[in-house]
């Protein structure tokens, strides 16, 4: 008994005190050399490791994001105008690596994009992007509409966030449906990444 009571006080003193631990960073420039350890706060028990690659006319600009996470998937989204591959993971600091550049190898799906002028724009999806999204959502008026690839495992995740209405996935090509846009949507892509580094 006595040896029962020493195996559980020295086990209490050596896990007392550790908790789980991310690496951090914020690479808006695409890198992230800087990258910090960060104790988690409670609940977020995942790492994660985002890259996101933005074009605009002929500018790209390349985003790299790493954080503690309460839950989220891997797989990657592709809005036409911008990628994102992200990475999650269960063990402490195991998101040391930065999540790949999103995949530009087209696997023959195809699904319906928007820019600020329409929404029948027709996406190649690539790697692991295999459904067509639909999100909508608004802060007051017109409602906004953002269409796209996304892999599987996001479309299984609980997608409602912020402004965010409503997010559809299918399977077929160009499932997701034509529909005249509004307004921009940028801050329902802000807000879709938000889900992804938040859930």
């Amino acid at each position: 008994m006595d040896l029962q009571i020493s195996v559980f006080l020295l086990f209490s003193l050596f896990t007392a005190g550790h908790s789980f631990s991310c690496y951090e960073c914020l690479g808006l420039m695409g890198s992230c050399s800087d990258q910090k350890q960060k104790t988690c706060p409670s609940g977020f028990s995942k790492c994660m490791s985002l890259t996101t690659v933005a074009q605009a006319g002929g500018n790209i600009a390349k985003v790299k994001v790493k954080d503690c996470t309460p839950e989220c998937a891997t797989g990657s989204m592709n809005l036409g105008i911008a990628k994102t591959s992200l990475v999650c993971c269960t063990s402490d600091k195991c998101n040391i690596q930065d999540a790949p550049e999103p995949s530009t190898l087209p696997n023959g799906k195809t699904c319906y994009s928007c820019d600020d002028k329409s929404c029948s724009n027709i996406l190649s999806c690539s790697g692991s992007e295999d459904r067509c999204f639909k999100a909508t959502g608004g802060t007051g008026g017109p409602s906004t509409v953002v269409k796209g690839c996304v892999s599987k495992s996001f479309c299984d995740a609980a997608m409602s966030v912020g402004d965010v209405k409503s997010v559809s996935c299918c399977e077929g090509n160009l499932c997701n449906g034509v529909q005249s846009v509004s307004q921009s949507f940028l801050f329902l892509f802000c807000s879709l990444l938000s889900f992804m580094l938040l859930h």
